[in-house]
């Protein structure tokens, strides 16, 4: 039980002030020995996450019937996700590598590549992870790629209505004009810009990247530690991303949005904390009195 007792809600960890080898120890022999194994556990799990998603659908209107969970993290533990609801309606979003990398950057490490990809090298593990989930899928799923829905919004989107069973609805494309409050973690500096998908995103991360010889070599080095079938798989062959790069330089480099003042502020504390443990002797002096503390914390 101990590890549930720190999921985020009545406490939370950068670093478990339990034993983890010692709980998977015993997680694993309890199982051994529960009449239904795997499945009762899965079964256990599937209990508390079902009370979560019923609860909330409490709060919902009477006409719906479907939770939506969108967590792009959930995209590294597919093997497990699948296990645990093998049933469930999945709908996969992928978009261009570069893109995302781009996007990841400037909403959360203000433009800076080199500490958005020591602090979390997303590419080398969301690619692998997702093109393995497409490529055989364990589970029914519908896939759609950004810059296909983008261009032909109603047409994509028919598609997932139709997968999951519910009418398709044009307010569900215009969904800036709802007047609905959209609340969640993820990058304020675009999401109330518009009210339906455009297209102005679909290629302006070549140039930035392109235009700037320490981010293309930057960029060029993960391309290379990228496995080519993986991202031939999902519709991005290597050569194809090397042409777009050596296309767009020269070109303009787009104007970034700048967002709110406090989430501005709020990134470019992050950014030079995350670049001093990395890259200073400061950082390295930081790091090594966390483990002493957690160490003497633990004990």
């Amino acid at each position: 039980i101990t590890p549930i007792a720190h999921l985020g809600y009545f406490g939370n960890v950068q670093k478990a002030p339990y034993d983890p080898f010692n709980a998977e120890q015993a997680v694993k022999e309890i199982v051994a020995e529960i009449p239904r194994g795997e499945a009762g556990y899965l079964e256990a799990l599937r209990a508390y996450t079902d009370s979560m998603y019923a609860q909330l659908m409490e709060r919902a209107p009477a006409a719906k019937r479907f939770f939506l969970d969108k967590t792009p993290a959930y995209g590294l533990v597919l093997p497990f996700l699948t296990k645990l609801y093998p049933k469930a309606h999945y709908v996969v979003l992928t978009r261009h590598p570069l893109a995302i990398l781009t996007s990841y950057v400037e909403s959360f490490f203000a433009g800076d590549y080199q500490v958005a990809i020591d602090h979390n090298p997303i590419l080398q593990r969301y690619v692998p992870a997702l093109a393995a989930f497409v490529r055989t899928p364990p589970v029914a799923l519908v896939w759609v790629k950004y810059e296909e829905l983008v261009k032909e919004p109603e047409t994509h989107f028919r598609r997932v209505c139709e997968y999951l069973g519910i009418p398709f609805e044009e307010k569900a494309i215009a969904y800036g004009e709802s007047g609905e409050e959209f609340k969640g973690l993820g990058d304020p500096t675009g999401v109330a810009k518009h009210t339906r998908p455009v297209t102005s995103s679909v290629s302006k991360w070549a140039a930035e990247i392109a235009n700037t010889p320490a981010t293309l070599a930057l960029v060029t080095r993960i391309l290379n530690e990228l496995d080519p079938a993986d991202l031939d798989t999902l519709g991005y062959p290597r050569e194809k991303i090397l042409a777009q790069l050596a296309a767009a330089k020269g070109a303009p480099v787009p104007v970034k949005s700048k967002g709110p003042l406090r989430y501005r502020l709020e990134r470019r504390l992050l950014v030079a904390l995350r670049r001093n443990i990395h890259h200073n002797a400061l950082g390295r002096a930081l790091k090594r009195l966390r483990f002493a503390l957690d160490i003497v914390l633990r004990e």
